[in-house]
Protein backbone atom coordinates (compact mmCIF):
# COMPACT_ATOMS: atom_id res chain seq x y z
CA UNK A 1 0.00 0.00 0.00
CA UNK A 2 2.81 2.42 0.77
CA UNK A 3 4.20 2.00 -2.75
CA UNK A 4 0.83 2.59 -4.41
CA UNK A 5 0.47 5.97 -2.72
CA UNK A 6 3.64 7.40 -4.22
CA UNK A 7 1.97 8.52 -7.45
CA UNK A 8 -1.14 10.20 -6.04
CA UNK A 9 -1.95 13.77 -7.02
CA UNK A 10 -2.10 16.49 -4.39
CA UNK A 11 -5.87 16.73 -4.86
CA UNK A 12 -6.23 13.02 -4.13
CA UNK A 13 -3.92 13.36 -1.15
CA UNK A 14 -6.01 16.15 0.33
CA UNK A 15 -9.27 14.27 -0.16
CA UNK A 16 -7.88 11.05 1.22
CA UNK A 17 -6.29 12.81 4.18
CA UNK A 18 -9.68 14.26 5.14
CA UNK A 19 -11.15 10.77 5.26
CA UNK A 20 -8.27 8.85 6.79
CA UNK A 21 -7.49 11.25 9.60
CA UNK A 22 -10.93 10.76 11.16
CA UNK A 23 -9.13 8.21 13.36
CA UNK A 24 -8.12 11.17 15.51
CA UNK A 25 -11.58 11.47 17.05
CA UNK A 26 -11.88 7.94 18.35
CA UNK A 27 -9.74 8.16 21.49
CA UNK A 28 -9.26 11.74 22.52
CA UNK A 29 -8.72 12.51 26.18
CA UNK A 30 -7.20 9.27 27.41
CA UNK A 31 -6.66 9.17 31.19
CA UNK A 32 -3.21 9.10 32.69
CA UNK A 33 -2.10 5.59 33.69
CA UNK A 34 -3.03 4.69 37.26
CA UNK A 35 -0.07 2.32 37.41
CA UNK A 36 3.30 3.71 36.34
CA UNK A 37 7.02 3.59 37.07
CA UNK A 38 8.60 6.01 39.54
CA UNK A 39 11.12 8.56 38.27
CA UNK A 40 14.59 7.03 38.20
CA UNK A 41 18.08 8.00 37.05
CA UNK A 42 19.66 6.84 33.82
CA UNK A 43 17.90 5.75 30.65
CA UNK A 44 15.37 3.03 29.88
CA UNK A 45 14.07 1.49 26.65
CA UNK A 46 10.59 0.66 25.39
CA UNK A 47 9.74 -1.39 22.30
CA UNK A 48 6.35 -0.79 20.69
CA UNK A 49 4.70 -1.94 17.48
CA UNK A 50 1.91 0.19 16.03
CA UNK A 51 1.76 -0.33 12.29
CA UNK A 52 4.19 1.22 9.84
CA UNK A 53 7.22 2.28 11.84
CA UNK A 54 7.75 5.50 9.87
CA UNK A 55 4.99 7.38 11.68
CA UNK A 56 5.43 5.74 15.07
CA UNK A 57 9.11 6.66 15.05
CA UNK A 58 8.29 10.26 14.11
CA UNK A 59 5.75 10.61 16.91
CA UNK A 60 8.14 9.51 19.63
CA UNK A 61 10.95 11.65 18.25
CA UNK A 62 8.76 14.57 19.31
CA UNK A 63 8.09 13.39 22.87
CA UNK A 64 9.79 15.15 25.76
CA UNK A 65 12.45 13.03 27.45
CA UNK A 66 12.96 10.70 24.49
CA UNK A 67 16.63 10.51 23.57
CA UNK A 68 16.57 8.17 20.58
CA UNK A 69 14.11 6.20 18.44
CA UNK A 70 15.07 3.40 16.07
CA UNK A 71 12.78 1.65 13.59
CA UNK A 72 13.12 -2.11 13.48
CA UNK A 73 11.57 -5.52 13.86
CA UNK A 74 10.50 -7.44 16.96
CA UNK A 75 8.74 -10.73 17.59
CA UNK A 76 10.70 -12.97 15.22
CA UNK A 77 14.21 -14.29 14.74
CA UNK A 78 17.35 -12.62 13.44
CA UNK A 79 17.37 -14.43 10.10
CA UNK A 80 13.96 -13.09 9.09
CA UNK A 81 14.56 -9.52 10.27
CA UNK A 82 14.67 -7.87 6.85
CA UNK A 83 12.10 -5.58 5.28
CA UNK A 84 11.58 -7.91 2.33
CA UNK A 85 10.85 -10.92 4.52
CA UNK A 86 8.84 -9.08 7.16
CA UNK A 87 6.68 -7.47 4.45
CA UNK A 88 5.62 -10.93 3.29
CA UNK A 89 3.60 -11.32 6.48
CA UNK A 90 5.05 -14.79 6.93
CA UNK A 91 7.44 -14.03 9.78
CA UNK A 92 6.60 -13.45 13.44
CA UNK A 93 7.97 -9.92 13.33
CA UNK A 94 6.05 -6.70 13.80
CA UNK A 95 7.33 -3.38 12.51
CA UNK A 96 8.35 -1.73 15.79
CA UNK A 97 10.35 1.07 17.34
CA UNK A 98 12.88 1.01 20.15
CA UNK A 99 12.59 4.13 22.29
CA UNK A 100 15.42 5.22 24.57
CA UNK A 101 14.11 7.66 27.16
CA UNK A 102 14.93 9.46 30.38
CA UNK A 103 12.41 8.28 33.01
CA UNK A 104 13.05 11.39 35.09
CA UNK A 105 11.41 13.38 32.26
CA UNK A 106 8.87 10.96 30.79
CA UNK A 107 7.61 7.70 32.24
CA UNK A 108 6.86 4.38 30.60
CA UNK A 109 3.18 4.95 31.31
CA UNK A 110 3.27 8.33 29.58
CA UNK A 111 4.90 6.73 26.54
CA UNK A 112 2.03 4.24 26.47
CA UNK A 113 -0.47 7.10 26.62
CA UNK A 114 1.15 8.61 23.52
CA UNK A 115 1.16 5.18 21.89
CA UNK A 116 -2.55 4.60 22.46
CA UNK A 117 -3.84 8.12 21.86
CA UNK A 118 -1.73 9.36 18.95
CA UNK A 119 0.67 6.82 17.46
CA UNK A 120 -1.84 4.20 16.32
CA UNK A 121 -5.32 2.68 16.69
CA UNK A 122 -5.12 -0.24 19.15
CA UNK A 123 -8.53 -1.60 18.14
CA UNK A 124 -7.40 -2.64 14.64
CA UNK A 125 -6.39 -6.29 14.51
CA UNK A 126 -3.35 -7.11 12.38
CA UNK A 127 -3.54 -3.85 10.46
CA UNK A 128 -3.21 -0.08 10.71
CA UNK A 129 -5.14 2.00 8.22
CA UNK A 130 -4.29 0.80 4.71
CA UNK A 131 -1.52 -1.55 5.87
CA UNK A 132 -2.72 -5.11 6.45
CA UNK A 133 -0.86 -8.07 7.91
CA UNK A 134 0.48 -9.39 11.20
CA UNK A 135 3.60 -7.29 10.67
CA UNK A 136 1.41 -4.24 11.33
CA UNK A 137 -0.12 -5.57 14.55
CA UNK A 138 -0.42 -3.56 17.74
CA UNK A 139 2.13 -4.88 20.22
CA UNK A 140 3.98 -3.97 23.39
CA UNK A 141 7.22 -5.90 23.85
CA UNK A 142 8.17 -5.72 27.52
CA UNK A 143 11.66 -6.32 28.88
CA UNK A 144 10.78 -6.39 32.57
CA UNK A 145 7.94 -7.45 34.84
CA UNK A 146 7.43 -3.79 35.69
CA UNK A 147 6.80 -2.91 32.03
CA UNK A 148 4.42 -5.86 31.72
CA UNK A 149 2.50 -4.79 34.83
CA UNK A 150 2.18 -1.19 33.65
CA UNK A 151 1.10 -2.18 30.13
CA UNK A 152 -1.52 -4.70 31.23
CA UNK A 153 -2.90 -2.33 33.86
CA UNK A 154 -3.22 0.52 31.37
CA UNK A 155 -4.95 -1.63 28.77
CA UNK A 156 -7.43 -2.80 31.42
CA UNK A 157 -7.94 0.81 32.51
CA UNK A 158 -8.62 1.97 28.95
CA UNK A 159 -10.95 -0.93 28.19
CA UNK A 160 -12.91 -0.19 31.36
CA UNK A 161 -13.19 3.48 30.45
CA UNK A 162 -15.21 2.71 27.31
CA UNK A 163 -13.35 5.41 25.41
CA UNK A 164 -12.78 3.15 22.41
CA UNK A 165 -15.55 1.92 20.13
CA UNK A 166 -14.14 -1.62 20.27
CA UNK A 167 -11.86 -3.76 22.41
CA UNK A 168 -8.12 -3.13 22.50
CA UNK A 169 -6.29 -5.90 20.63
CA UNK A 170 -2.75 -4.89 21.58
CA UNK A 171 -0.51 -7.85 22.35
CA UNK A 172 1.67 -7.68 25.47
CA UNK A 173 4.55 -10.09 24.94
CA UNK A 174 8.12 -10.50 26.21
CA UNK A 175 10.87 -8.93 24.14
CA UNK A 176 13.03 -11.69 22.70
CA UNK A 177 15.07 -9.40 20.48
CA UNK A 178 14.96 -6.18 18.51
CA UNK A 179 16.59 -5.86 15.11
CA UNK A 180 17.29 -2.47 13.54
CA UNK A 181 15.56 -1.88 10.22
CA UNK A 182 17.51 -0.92 7.12
CA UNK A 183 19.14 2.52 7.09
CA UNK A 184 16.69 3.93 4.54
CA UNK A 185 13.82 3.42 7.01
CA UNK A 186 15.42 5.47 9.78
CA UNK A 187 14.21 9.08 10.23
CA UNK A 188 11.95 8.49 7.25
CA UNK A 189 9.43 11.25 7.89
CA UNK A 190 11.86 14.18 8.21
CA UNK A 191 13.72 12.96 5.12
CA UNK A 192 10.52 12.50 3.05
CA UNK A 193 8.02 15.04 4.43
CA UNK A 194 6.07 15.41 1.17
CA UNK A 195 5.74 11.75 0.27
CA UNK A 196 2.01 10.97 -0.12
CA UNK A 197 1.93 8.17 2.46
CA UNK A 198 3.64 10.44 4.99
CA UNK A 199 1.33 13.38 4.25
CA UNK A 200 -1.81 11.26 4.55
CA UNK A 201 -1.06 8.94 7.44
CA UNK A 202 1.83 10.28 9.50
CA UNK A 203 2.02 14.07 9.45
CA UNK A 204 -1.45 14.30 11.08
CA UNK A 205 -0.14 12.29 14.04
CA UNK A 206 2.42 14.98 14.81
CA UNK A 207 -0.28 17.64 14.64
CA UNK A 208 -2.44 15.63 17.03
CA UNK A 209 0.44 15.02 19.43
CA UNK A 210 1.08 18.74 19.78
CA UNK A 211 -2.63 19.55 20.09
CA UNK A 212 -3.66 16.78 22.47
CA UNK A 213 -0.59 16.33 24.63
CA UNK A 214 1.26 19.67 24.63
CA UNK A 215 2.85 18.85 27.98
CA UNK A 216 4.65 15.90 26.36
CA UNK A 217 5.32 17.45 22.95
CA UNK A 218 8.60 18.97 21.91
CA UNK A 219 9.63 20.48 18.60
CA UNK A 220 12.55 18.49 17.27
Amino acid sequence: MRRRLLGLSLKTIAATAFLTTTWSAHAEGLPDPKVDEPPKPGTQTAVLGGGCFWGVEAVFEHVRGVEDVVSGYAGGDADSATYRRVSSGRTDHAESVRITYDPSQVTYGQLLKVFFEVAHDPTQLNRQGPDVGTQYRSAIFYDSEEQKRIAEAYIAQLDASGIYSGPIVTQVTPLEGFYDAEAYHQDYLPRHPTQPYIVIHDQPKLTELERRLPELYRAK
